[in-house]
């Protein structure tokens, strides 16, 4: 349930109240807004006075959380959610879309220096590189573990972008948090929930992406994990999901983003690259995503497609990807936002 508080409300009224929530066994989440404060209140409420809370000084009322998520649902929040990522600050959620490309895999030195520097002069706000890589086969590139972290850490020094990168087991998180600006919860993670709680105890935004197979509200059950654990900085990212068709890697829903913007206040992200598995696919699926409504993109981008270890096939060249940046502006123009 949620309390409303009446405009004027003071520190006190409303730290009155949330006793009187804990005292009920409820855990409370206060969000201020604008006008007025409201208490989200979760847990058990079977044994609740209802009544002794709306009862309290300055309480206007109390209303039922229909949805099954309580922190992520429109109904706790009005306001969009704008998560601040990097050195920069970059607002993701907010008016400007945030673009964020770079390498599947970090690979060496060279590579991922080279790619940051091209996607930052592009206008990208963040450099995406798995330095632990999950892959479908045991035999696969695995990423450069700790290595990669620091050359991770290297390309921001150089380059101001903000570092996406992924915890794929509990063992790695507290490294890849002490990292990256945004930590990356992948597909295959999505409801794995300890490293969803730990995710949620880490002090670092989170960027949570859509299993191959999950259904909207399995999802955003998911990111209820993460703020539940105590961090509401989280940003939704469809990657695509599995259907029958065998053209495209995943087949990449963008009908999620109006129907998230309906149900949650949080940002909502795109990834064409592994939503569709072909680099030619791409640029115009960032322009749909874009037209649509996206609070941002998750770009893959190669130096050397040809040779890279991981998803060569979907990774754009810095030359293409600067080209496409320049379309995005304009039909960001058109629909009211900004890159």
């Amino acid at each position: 349930m949620i309390v409303v508080m009446k405009p004027g409300a003071t520190e006190k009224d409303i730290q009155h109240v949330v006793a009187l929530v804990r005292d009920f066994g409820l855990k409370e989440h206060v969000i201020h807004g604008t006008d007025r404060t409201v208490i989200a209140c979760i847990g058990d409420k079977r044994m609740v006075d209802k009544g002794a809370i709306e009862n309290a000084p300055m309480v206007e009322k109390i209303v039922p959380i229909l949805a099954p998520y309580k922190m992520a649902s429109v109904e706790v929040k009005r306001t969009r959610t704008e998560v601040a990522i990097g050195p920069k600050k970059f607002p993701v959620g907010g008016k400007k879309i945030g673009v964020i490309a770079g390498p599947c895999a970090v690979e060496g030195r060279d590579q991922l220096l080279r790619v940051a520097e091209a996607v930052a002069a592009a206008g990208a706000i963040g450099l995406r590189g798995g330095a632990y890589k999950p892959r479908t086969s045991p035999y696969s590139f695995q990423g450069l573990g700790e290595e990669g972290l620091k050359l991770l850490e290297e390309a921001r020094n150089a380059t101001g972008l903000a570092i996406v990168t992924e915890a794929t087991g509990l063992e790695q998180m507290d490294a890849v948090a002490e990292v990256a600006d945004v930590v990356q919860i992948g597909a295959r993670n999505m409801q794995h929930y300890p490293l969803l709680e730990a995710a949620g105890k880490c002090g670092k935004p989170v960027l949570l992406k859509r299993g191959p197979s999950a259904k909207i509200d399995e999802w955003l059950l998911a990111c209820e994990y993460v703020i539940n654990a105590g961090n509401h900085q989280v940003i939704l990212c469809e990657r695509g999901i599995r259907t029958f068709e065998n053209y495209v890697r995943n087949t990449l829903a963008l009908a999620v983003i109006p129907a998230l913007r309906e149900r949650t206040h949080l940002p909502v992200i795109i990834d064409p690259s592994h939503g569709t598995g072909h680099a030619h696919m791409v640029p115009s699926m960032c322009q749909a995503a874009v037209a649509a409504g996206a609070d941002g993109l998750l770009i893959e981008v190669h130096h050397d497609p040809e040779h890279a270890l991981s998803d060569g096939a979907q990774s754009l060249t810095p030359d293409v990807f600067a080209e496409m940046m320049k379309t995005l502006k304009r039909i960001a123009n058109a629909v009211g936002r900004e890159i």
